[in-house]
């Protein structure tokens, strides 16, 4: 099972944003394995397509995937079962970033995945370095760019 660590940043909130997903490869060590960005998004937005790359990375390994996000953490195992079972409809209004929320659903529930929640910004060393990699991603760092940086160190 791989361990992995996401982050989503957007600055403005709303704005530019990018994503992040290390991969713990020792004790107190992670690898960014995917960015993304998108030029208009959210926090909530770019968490949740951070959540989405963690567990398509992981496939059929699997993942225990370490976040800051409680409210996909929220969707995940608390809400998203009732929203589906009533149509993909929750009390007081529409689900935002539809989209996001019924793939990550489906993802979650086809492979094996595990949450551990983290506060943010508490200086727990690989949430930092999610982060880190997140607004570099909105910045404009690509994977391209990372395998770079490891050739030539």
């Amino acid at each position: 099972m791989k361990i992995l660590w996401t982050d989503g940043s957007a600055d403005p909130n709303p704005g530019p944003g990018g994503y992040a997903v290390l991969e713990q490869v020792g004790p107190g060590k992670a690898v960014p394995v995917v960015l993304g960005t998108e030029t208009q998004t959210t926090n909530i937005r770019m968490e949740g397509l951070a959540i989405i790359a963690a567990i398509e990375y992981a496939g059929e390994e699997g993942c225990e995937i370490h976040t800051d996000s409680e409210f996909w953490v929220n969707v995940l195992t608390k809400w998203a079962d009732g929203w589906m079972k009533r149509g993909w409809k929750k009390t007081g209004g529409p689900i935002k970033n539809i989209d996001i929320v019924k793939k990550v659903y489906w993802l979650y529930h086809r492979y094996n995945v595990e949450f551990i929640w983290v506060r943010g910004h508490t200086k727990i060393l690989l949430n930092e370095e999610a982060d880190a990699w997140a607004n570099r991603a909105r910045q404009g760092v690509t994977m391209a760019d990372v395998f770079d940086m490891q050739t030539e160190m």
